[in-house]
């Protein structure tokens, strides 16, 4: 025997649905393309002349990296005051993630 379905006028309803159409006007959809300008979404790409770093800046983040690097290399060579210390090892590493934060900005 088949299954029954109730499809009929005696069919049960689950509490809040009703047996009418959409009652709120459909937002998009597919094949309704808006432009993003026209949406308000759109940001226009900012122009290359304003994205440039100055010819310091390339110059600076080198000259980071390489005293963080002569720093440590200084300091485990006994070539600075007070001996070989934590402190110079520190100071290396900081000056070198510096340099690392100034050459993610680098355009």
């Amino acid at each position: 025997m088949a299954p029954k379905t109730s499809s009929g006028p005696g069919r049960a309803q689950r509490k809040g649905t009703s047996t009418k159409g959409r009652t709120t006007a459909r937002s998009g959809g597919v094949g309704r393309y808006t432009a993003p300008e026209q949406s308000g979404k759109y940001t226009p790409p900012v122009p290359r002349n304003v994205r440039k770093s100055p010819r310091w800046f390339g110059l600076l983040v080198l000259a980071l990296l390489l005293a963080g690097v002569l720093l440590i290399l200084l300091n485990y060579l006994s070539v600075l005051p007070g001996s070989v210390s934590a402190w110079y090892l520190v100071g290396g590493l900081v000056v070198i993630f510096v340099g690392f934060v100034l050459a993610t900005r680098y355009r």
